[in-house]
């Protein structure tokens, strides 16, 4: 059985809007599993980016419980949340947000010097070897306005796991780029799924969802379906392709 990383339960998630309440989440229950690389997908305004937001901490729920390591992160006070994104949780956005006059080596190295798990040598040891896994170690020197989108996602990828998180959230990591880019992007991802990296992504797009060994799928504010898959073998995409289409279809998609 697999081990729960993460757990929702009665998740809410309302604004204030024109005098009243829109509700975005409502009393949504589910598990995050070690290893998984889970997509959740559902049509704009669904909830799905809220959803991620909620369970990373970035956002704080309504009502309901998210349980990690034994604490509820809708209680948890700021600063013990800024910590565990610091430490246990890494993040990947549409638009890279790297630090402009940061170098690509600088904007990798820089969470890893915050977090002081480690010395001034180890973190750039490791931003040294991730600048090489992410193909971009020619350019360590370089701006992110001197590098294509590709790239500067690669970067941003480099940055979510220097501390080695123990989950890696990403929200629309493909959005912003083309195909190719899109494809180099999703084989590091699926790389770091293969070696362990536990892995929630939100997305519109099928070609990441193929990547997925669990697909759960969000309207208004619930899960609908969920659909689990073996782990991404590039020889099967056509019929995974079909199958996951499919299983889009009957939810609406």
């Amino acid at each position: 059985m697999k081990e729960v990383i993460l757990s929702a339960k009665g998740l809410c998630k309302s604004f204030a809007h024109n005098g009243g309440q829109l509700h975005i989440l409502s009393h949504l229950d589910f598990d995050l599993y070690q290893g998984d690389f889970t997509v959740i997908m559902g049509a704009s305004g669904s909830g799905k980016s809220t959803l991620l937001y909620a369970l990373s901490g970035m956002d704080r729920a309504s009502a309901g419980e998210v349980i990690y390591a034994g604490a509820d992160l809708v209680k948890m006070k700021e600063r013990d949340l800024s910590k565990l994104r610091h430490t246990d949780f890494g993040f990947i956005f549409q638009q890279m947000h790297l630090v402009s006059n940061l170098t690509l080596f600088e904007n990798i190295a820089v969470p890893g010097y915050l977090n002081k798990s480690k010395s001034a040598a180890q973190v750039r040891e490791r931003a040294t070897a991730l600048l090489e896994q992410m193909n971009i170690s020619h350019i360590r020197t370089h701006l992110p306005s001197q590098v294509s989108g590709g790239e500067a996602q690669r970067c941003a990828i480099a940055r979510a796991v220097i501390n080695e998180p123990r989950l890696l959230f990403a929200d629309e990591p493909t959005g912003a780029l083309n195909r190719k880019n899109t494809m180099e992007v999703l084989n590091l991802l699926t790389g770091l799924n293969s070696a362990g990296q536990s892995i929630l992504t939100v997305t519109h797009d099928v070609r990441v969802a193929l990547r997925a060994t669990r697909i759960l799928y969000i309207s208004d504010g619930k899960i609908i379906g969920e659909l689990c898959l073996a782990p991404y073998e590039p020889a099967q995409e056509k019929s995974r392709e079909t199958q996951v289409n499919a299983w889009l279809s009957s939810m609406e998609w």
